[in-house]
């Protein structure tokens, strides 16, 4: 029967050798971030800039590239002021929120329902400058804010065709008239984002409607590659 072979010795001074381990380092987070992601980011972005890009052009060459010389008749309003949430009621009962109006060129009235002298001629304005843009009026809709509860007479009904009533309250959060006049002495433009941008002088007659008729011109022409009719 053969022996069995000894133990092997101790290491040194008679003291197990420690054990030899390696530790790896932990993968730094840039290369853990893929780069396909990144890739998509950047093309989402470049596809916004893409489509905000003629909004952008038409506005930089109405505010800031201008032919010397050129006045526009309509006071521009800077900062914009975009449509309040206010709640609004249209003479069938319809109730909606004034952004729901964005989408389309907008041309606003402002008076109570009685729609006294001025009113009316405001809206014999409005239905002028609308029908002179010829093909490009369906870009533009005439709408009157009603601001108070008097009844509108019926009379109007042949002026109103085609145009957007609403029975609304709280317009000086947004609108504002210039100094010394009242929100119903002017008429306002308010853009297809839902900014309102413009606000011609008050008390507007024939000569200032012609002027004001080829502002509202140079704004469509100037919005024309990404502002189409309808919402």
């Amino acid at each position: 029967m053969t022996p069995s072979q000894p133990p092997s010795p101790p290491g040194p001074a008679g003291r197990d050798q420690p054990l030899d381990l390696t530790v790896h380092s932990l993968p730094q987070a840039a290369a853990m971030t893929r780069p396909d992601t990144r890739t998509g980011r950047w093309k989402m972005l470049a596809v916004l800039l893409v489509c905000a890009a003629p909004v952008i052009a038409s506005y930089f060459t109405y505010y800031v590239i201008r032919p010397e010389g050129r006045r526009n008749y309509g006071e521009l309003v800077d900062p914009q002021r975009p449509l309040p949430a206010l709640a609004a009621v249209s003479p069938d009962g319809q109730r909606i929120e004034l952004p729901a109006l964005k989408g389309q060129w907008l041309l606003l009235s402002v008076a109570g329902g009685a729609c006294d002298a001025a009113c009316q001629q405001h809206l014999y304005f409005q239905r002028q400058l609308r029908e002179s843009l010829g093909r490009e009026k369906d870009r533009l809709d005439r709408v009157w804010l009603v601001s108070d509860e008097a009844p509108i007479p019926a009379a109007l009904n042949t002026a109103l065709q085609g145009a957007t009533v609403l029975r609304v309250a709280g317009l000086e959060q947004w609108l504002q008239p210039a100094a010394g006049q009242q929100l119903a002495d002017h008429l306002y433009v308010v853009d297809p984002i839902g900014n309102w941008m413009m606000r011609f002088p008050a008390n507007m007659d024939a000569a200032g409607a012609a002027q004001a008729k080829r502002d509202l011109e140079r704004l469509l022409r100037a919005s024309g590659s990404w502002d189409k009719a309808g919402r």
